[in-house]
């Protein structure tokens, strides 16, 4: 074949001599060795080299034909391809060349993996369509999968304390007091609304109150203007309104920084009202709108203050140029998208011309307490828990415009609680109407202020109203006379414990430290009831059972306490 005169373009002596062995090959050429030239041609047994110039132009022949050509000249005419090359290249073997033995030539796995894709029959196209039609909406449905987990873990770790997407397959109890409630403070300013004077005060502030046993819910707004003590330096100095407290107790910009914020402030405002807040939640203006048309709007009860026949505010118009009214309802039942119900929720009517909010911020806490159970109901009523549109709309306003020290995997027990309470088990506490009016306006000093009705500072009589509404009203009613005696060993106990107690409605009237031997060593709590039920306290003696999971003592108490004492409670060594 070759213009040599042999078969392989190899002198015939480079197969005298048989190989010692067989040379390992990569894709059938035998790799180069040391002081060979490019070119030229392997002797097997390396007995002899025969080169050859690699610049001298090689013949080969036509198919078909006797003609030569040279090497790499193109041959017109004539197409290469895979079948000419199965079906015209044909190779003569020597009969007595030992360069191959008598077996077959095993193919590799690469080849055999070749040969089965060649004799496959081609797929059909009816079979082919189904394929990628099935591979496709699986890609979709992943991707919309990661899309939205991305979306859910995004916001997890910018809404909760301690977020992240897969707490929330996990359910955890909520926190308590020891009244069996859990308290939640929310707070709202407007720091998404460029421009906005006093953007970090906390505008609306309002405490949410939940029971899951008894599946009920209270809540009650607290004035922004309430005047207090804030126990540092703010830019009003060590007094000014409560909606300042927020922005001055932090003011740095982390998240660990929000969640101090959220932490003192929910402590602060505790100890005034005498609650235990478990929880707090800040939010801005934007959380209602997006809130409410993620449910697809709600339906709200609006009526006007004293005899007004409807509500008007013009607080708002400015956006239209005053060519609209955002906030003009008729007394009745209105439909509000998202845009209305966050301006119903502003509206005070601190501007003329206005009517049916002649209470101010009282009519305005009112409204924004009518738009938060509107929303409740209406995403218990729609199943909005399996709206993906919906979720994904929430998720959007919430990782954007709301921080709380809830953990995420909380929030599946907190949704379950929220489906079970009707709307009748919800209750709103007024701080200003009714027969116990606790909180009302004045000046003091130059500025009008809101302050309890017992007098500036004094938050006694709040707190009392505050029990009274939220805890066993029994045993809030009954105020049986309770005497806590520490005899722990532990310094401050005995008032720690006292302090709980009274935030649970009970009447204590005594705190001191308990007589050597008065309790064992081994024991925990031991209480002791004087007098029968007969004498007052029955509810009284329930709850104190219940609370420390012990049986009530009928005997004389180890210490002598006056006659109006109902009941001796004595903490020992192994109750801390």
């Amino acid at each position: 074949m070759f213009q040599n005169g042999t078969k392989f373009g190899i002198v015939d002596e480079v197969f005298m001599n048989k190989p010692e062995k067989r040379k390992v090959s990569i894709d059938g050429f035998i790799p180069r060795r040391a002081g060979d030239q490019l070119g030229g041609l392997h002797n097997l047994d390396r007995k002899k080299i025969v080169k050859s110039n690699i610049l001298e132009p090689k013949l080969m022949h036509t198919t078909g034909s006797n003609l030569t050509r040279d090497l790499g000249q193109v041959n017109s005419g004539y197409d290469l391809a895979k079948a000419n090359i199965s079906d015209e290249i044909e190779i003569s073997i020597p009969e007595n060349d030992n360069f191959f033995t008598d077996k077959p030539k095993k193919l590799s796995r690469k080849e055999k993996k070749l040969l089965k894709k060649q004799n496959k029959k081609p797929k059909s196209l009816t079979r082919r369509i189904v394929k990628w039609t099935i591979l496709t909406i699986v890609l979709a449905l992943v991707g919309f999968g990661g899309y939205f987990g991305y979306k859910f873990m995004s916001a997890g770790n910018n809404i909760f304390l301690g977020g992240n997407l897969f707490g929330i397959l996990q359910t955890s109890p909520i926190k308590k007091d020891v009244n069996g409630r859990t308290n939640f403070l929310i707070l709202g300013t407007s720091e998404d609304d460029p421009g906005h004077e006093g953007a970090s005060l906390t505008d609306s502030m309002m405490v949410v109150s939940i029971n899951q046993d008894k599946k009920d819910a209270y809540m009650f707004s607290i004035p922004r203007d309430l005047y207090v003590e804030y126990g540092m330096a703010c830019n009003s100095g060590y007094q000014g309104k409560i909606n300042e407290y927020f922005s001055c107790s932090n003011q740095g910009d982390s998240v660990s920084d929000e969640q101090d914020r959220l932490s003192q402030t929910q402590s602060f405002i505790g100890g005034i009202f005498g609650l235990d807040i478990q929880y707090s939640i800040h939010v801005n203006q934007t959380v209602i709108k997006e809130i409410v048309d993620a449910v697809g709007g709600v339906d709200v009860d609006i009526q006007g203050s004293g005899d007004a026949p409807g509500i008007l505010d013009r607080n708002a118009d400015w956006r239209c140029n005053y060519t609209c009214y955002y906030v003009q309802y008729d007394n009745g039942v209105h439909h509000l998208d998202g845009e209305h119900a966050l301006y119903l929720s502003m509206a005070r009517g601190h501007e003329a011309p206005t009517y049916g909010l002649s209470r101010s911020n009282f009519d305005r806490e009112i409204n924004q307490q009518k738009i938060i159970m509107a929303v409740k109901d209406k995403a218990v009523s729609t199943g909005m828990i399996t709206n993906l549109s919906a979720i994904t709309k929430l998720i959007d306003a919430l990782g954007n415009n709301l921080r709380t020290n809830i953990k995420i995997e909380e929030i599946r027990t907190l949704m379950q609680i929220g489906g079970e309470i009707k709307a009748s088990d919800v209750h709103s506490i007024s701080l200003i109407e009714g027969n116990e009016k606790v909180m009302t306006t004045g000046m003091y000093g130059d500025a009008s202020v809101v302050m309890p009705s017992a007098g500036i500072f004094q938050y006694d009589d709040l707190r009392v109203f505050i029990q009274k509404n939220l805890t066993n009203y029994a045993v809030f009613n009954e105020a049986a006379s309770v005497a806590v005696l520490n005899g722990s060993g532990i310094g401050g106990l005995g008032q720690r414990e006292a302090n709980k107690l009274t935030d649970a409605g009970f009447n204590v009237i005594i705190v001191s430290t308990a007589p050597d031997g008065s309790i064992a060593e081994t024991e925990r709590i031991a209480i002791y009831q004087i007098g029968d039920n007969d004498d007052g306290g029955d509810a009284t003696a329930k709850k104190l059972a219940e609370m420390f999971n012990v049986s009530l003592l009928k005997s004389d108490p180890p210490v002598p306490v006056s006659g109006d004492v109902k009941f001796v409670v004595i903490f020992g060594p192994a109750s801390n």
